[in-house]
């Protein structure tokens, strides 16, 4: 008996030894992620924008990286947030991959992931949508069990009634101890419909700001401006009152915080465009723990890369690893995080890619305007798969069976808004039809922008014999990519795109 406690005695010895000697296990990091809707770079007082004051961006900024070049996964909502969620280019993921259809449940989701090895997970406002994510087999949201009973006036017409913050805080309160949490905070803003005039009310002036060049620089365009930027104050005052909570608990230090948009602006040229201002969205990653702050950089990202860091840093492995039909496909960016480094941080970062496909009833038949696009540091390559569309919409829609409204009442994919109203209304005046036609017009098969020359996108140079070579560049590598990742349109089998049925309203047009 005397041996046998001696036996015993040793092991409990040699076992606290061997636990003296191992490396504690790194806690689970927490992950808050807050996304706006339809926001464009750089519209953020972090990035020196005039007009605009975003104190909860700013500190994520400051205490974090600040990105210049992370470009969205689509410039529309829906697909945007499904590439997002699953880690997969949107054509790599079906009907998700267009506006208002279905989600299939066959592609992985990182809140689901995460909610499996362990996490409590949620989201509240905008979550993934438009679109029917039952028809594709999931019960809930992808992005989680939605928190939304807290409310908040803003008194403001337009703005959700939805308490953001409130909810995270609810649903922090329901966490289970020792869980490790993953949420989504998802505004409504700055999507459409803006208060008009909200702007000038709140004291901002029409002075501010600095107008795209791809609009005209007007008192209407500048008030709508205006108006939007009032609408991610309002999403931010939310994101730096779910900060403050997280430093109250003691919990931001082990958070990776992750703040971006889905997509670009919603005026003519920005949102629904393969362009500067509908695909180059603001993106700041703070992880206070672990990463050092007061960073910035320029390496382009796309939206599967956050999918890839968000499992990297808890831990988490796809399921769907070496099968390449559902596994994702971004690069993960707690490398780059963890450099400590700042400016152009790893150069095998050479470009990223989006695009689109249906946005929403704005043709003949339901039909798509397929763009895909390529960014690297320089240049924004684009590519018009049928540039015999009009890539905002058909001009001309039916009102009522059989009954065709005026001419320039359709546009459909362009939001409406006051500077649409303001182009269509003046289209004919010489100061603004440019303008008008930028917008509307239909484009060639192929555009090339230098961003860094031309950031409004205006100067189409894929045309040019001095940038044949760099066209040249960017088509074949955007022609390798597609086809390896198994893209419809680069695979003879385009039509599939009209085929994914729409779930929100459709219009009807008449036949080109």
């Amino acid at each position: 008996m005397l041996k046998s406690n001696r036996l015993i005695a040793l092991g409990l010895l040699a076992a606290a030894i061997l636990c003296s000697l191992a490396k504690p296990l790194a806690k689970a990091p927490n992950v808050l992620f807050a996304i706006s809707d339809d926001q464009s770079y750089p519209h953020a007082s972090a990035y020196g924008c005039r007009g605009i004051e975003t104190p909860g961006f700013d500190r994520v900024a400051r205490e974090g990286v600040l990105f210049h070049t992370a470009i969205s996964g689509s410039p529309g909502c829906s697909p945007s947030r499904a590439s997002l969620l699953t880690g997969r280019y949107h054509w790599m993921i079906e009907h998700a991959g267009t506006h208002a259809s279905k989600f299939d449940k066959k592609y992985a989701t990182f809140p689901n992931l995460l909610e499996q090895a362990g996490y409590w997970v949620g989201y509240t406002g905008k979550g993934w949508g438009p679109g029917r994510y039952r028809e594709g087999g999931f019960t809930r949201n992808p992005a989680g069990p939605v928190f939304s009973s807290k409310k908040k006036s803003s008194g403001i017409k337009g703005i959700s009634s939805t308490d953001y913050a409130g909810n995270f805080e609810a649903f922090l309160e329901q966490r289970p101890e020792g869980k490790p949490f993953c949420f989504w905070l998802g505004g409504h803003e700055p999507h459409r419909v803006f208060e008009k005039g909200i702007g000038l009310k709140k004291g901002k002036k029409l002075d501010d700001i600095d107008v795209p060049a791809f609009l005209p620089d007007t008192p209407e365009v500048r008030g709508d401006i205006l108006d939007y930027y009032v609408e991610i104050e309002w999403f931010d005052s939310h994101l730096a009152r779910a900060l403050a909570k997280l430093e109250k608990m003691g919990e931001l230090e082990n958070t990776l915080v992750i703040v971006t948009s889905d997509n670009g602006m919603a005026f003519p040229r920005a949102k629904a465009n393969c362009y500067e201002f509908g695909v180059h969205v603001p993106l700041a990653i703070m992880w206070l723990g672990r990463v050092k702050g007061n960073r910035a950089s320029t390496d382009p990202v796309a939206f599967v890369d956050l999918t890839a860091t968000i499992l990297e840093a808890a831990g988490v492995k796809h399921p769907s690893l070496g099968q390449a039909a559902l596994a994702p496909s971004g690069r993960s960016l707690v490398p780059l995080l963890a450099s400590g480094k700042s400016g152009r941080i790893e150069p095998t970062r050479t470009h990223v890619y989006s695009g689109r496909e249906r946005h929403s009833s704005s043709r003949y038949n339901n039909w798509t305007y397929p763009q895909r696009c390529l960014r690297s540091d320089q240049y924004l390559y684009i590519r018009n798969f049928r540039p015999d569309r009009w890539p905002a919409g058909d001009p001309q829609k039916f009102n009522s069976p059989g009954k065709l409204g005026p001419m320039h009442g359709g546009y459909h994919d362009i939001d409406a808004c006051p500077t649409l109203t303001f182009l269509i209304e003046n289209r004919n005046d010489p100061s603004h039809k440019p303008f008008f036609h930028l917008s509307v017009n239909k484009r060639p098969g192929e555009e090339l922008f230098d961003i860094k020359k031309d950031p409004d996108c205006l100067n189409n140079l894929a045309l040019d014999p001095v940038f044949l070579k760099v066209t040249q560049k960017y088509r074949d590598e955007m022609d390798a990519f597609l086809k390896k990742t198994g893209d419809p349109r680069a695979n003879g089998n385009g039509d599939l795109w009209e085929s994914y049925k729409r779930y929100s309203r459709m219009r009807s047009f008449p036949r080109p």
